[in-house]
C-alpha cells in the first residue's frame, strides 16, 4: 500500500520560513516525478513545484526564488523549503506522486501579516 505523509506545516509570520516533508512508504519515490501542490480556501489546487528523478525542477512563478524542492533519497522523502513566506502562501499543501497519481493528506500552512 502506497502512502504519502506530509509534515512541517504550521503558523508563521510573513517573512518567515517553513520546511515541509513528504515521506513515501510502499514504493520508492526516488523513481518518480514528485511535486508539491497547494489549495487555498475557495481556489483550485495549483502546482507549487515538482522534481524529476533526474534533478529537473519546475516552480510556479509566484514562488520562484523563495521555495526550493529537494529530495533525500536515503529517507525516501521530498522536501519543500519555503522562505520569505507571504500571507498569500496560506493554503493546504499536498505532496503528489505525479507518475502514480497518489496524494498525501495535506498539511496546513498559515502565514500571518
Amino acid at each position: 500500500q502506497v502512502q504519502l505523509v506530509e509534515s512541517g506545516g504550521g503558523l508563521v509570520q510573513a517573512g518567515g520560513s517553513l520546511r515541509l516533508s513528504c515521506t513515501t512508504s510502499g514504493v520508492m519515490s526516488n523513481l518518480f516525478k514528485m511535486g508539491w501542490y497547494r489549495q487555498a480556501p475557495g481556489k483550485q489546487r495549483e502546482l507549487v513545484a515538482n522534481d524529476t528523478p533526474y534533478g529537473t525542477t519546475n516552480y510556479a512563478d509566484s514562488v520562484k526564488g523563495r521555495f526550493t524542492i529537494s529530495r533525500d533519497y536515503a529517507k525516501n522523502t521530498v522536501y519543500l523549503q519555503m522562505d520569505n513566506l507571504k500571507p498569500e502562501d496560506t493554503a493546504v499543501y499536498y505532496c503528489h506522486n505525479l507518475d502514480l497519481g497518489y496524494w498525501g493528506q495535506g498539511t496546513q500552512v498559515t502565514v500571518s501579516s
